[in-house]
């Protein structure tokens, strides 16, 4: 049985609101959208953004355009030998695969977003799916 989440940190929220993205409705959305996934999913701040993990970190948002929101999906920090994931079949979340075990999902505006929202949602159940957590 999965343990329950604590309420979503608003130390993250905090964050996101401080940084006077562009983009910040769109990364609260994807926020909102990834944890509502799984309540094991958990959310820090890593690689100077935030990030979500379950037993090991597995998307992180890569903040540097102000034009757009990438969300980095990885399997940690590292590659893993012999990890691969690129069998998530969702052509509709625009997954642009950078190796076997990383891909990127570029989101341009909230309407972008909303119209991904369930394409997003399947993908981030498949690839967790991925992580043996």
């Amino acid at each position: 049985m999965a343990k329950p989440r604590a309420a979503p940190s608003t130390d993250i929220e905090a964050f996101v609101r401080a940084l006077g993205h562009a983009r910040e409705r769109e990364i609260l959305a994807i926020r909102a959208i990834i944890l509502a996934v799984d309540p094991r999913i958990g959310e820090a701040i890593k690689w100077n953004a935030p990030s979500f993990h379950l037993a090991d970190h597995f998307a992180t948002f890569q903040l540097r355009s102000p034009a757009s929101v990438q969300l980095i999906l990885h399997l940690g920090a590292k590659p893993r030998p012999g990890a691969a994931v690129r069998s998530i079949d969702e052509p509709a979340a625009g997954l642009e695969w950078k190796g076997p075990d990383r891909a990127v999902l570029t989101f341009v505006d909230l309407a972008d977003v909303r119209a991904r929202k369930a394409a997003l949602t399947r993908v981030v159940r498949a690839w967790i799916g991925h992580l043996g957590a």
